[in-house]
């Protein structure tokens, strides 16, 4: 995936609502890489979690909020408990994934949902869906 860096405005709204959402300060986070080199589902994301960090920070939230990453972090807490600086990289995780499903944006179409896929996954993957409530 490549990102573009550009002169446009960042999304403060949005910064503010994951910030408030998770209780974090997206700025503590200083990009060391320790979250994603921890994450057992790293593999199967579209942006690693320190990535994504990065652009919350940079208030991406159109980039964010349609990646596969939100939906895919298994809430293990692994990235949590790998993070020198004490930022809970789930909880924000957990919030930009509030606000799709606030929105009425869900990553599942359950009249059209294929089974098989389920048989690659590691089995915290299918653990952690039980945790996330979709519409």
């Amino acid at each position: 995936m490549t990102i573009q860096i550009s002169i446009e405005k960042k999304d403060t709204a949005f910064i503010r609502e994951v910030e408030r959402l998770s209780g974090q300060n997206l700025l503590v986070c200083y990009q060391c890489g320790r979250c994603s080199a921890g994450c057992p589902m790293a593999d199967y994301m579209d942006i690693l979690p320190n990535r994504l960090i990065r652009l919350a920070q940079m208030g991406k939230s159109k980039i964010l909020l349609e990646s596969k990453t939100i939906w895919a972090c298994a809430s293990c807490l692994t990235c949590n408990s790998r993070c020198p600086k004490g930022v809970n990289i789930a909880e924000i995780i957990e919030a930009i994934r509030q606000i799709n499903l606030r929105a009425r944006k869900d990553h599942l179409d359950i009249d059209n949902l294929d089974v098989e896929p389920g048989e690659d996954l590691p089995p915290i993957a299918l653990i952690s869906s039980m945790r996330k409530f979709t519409s």
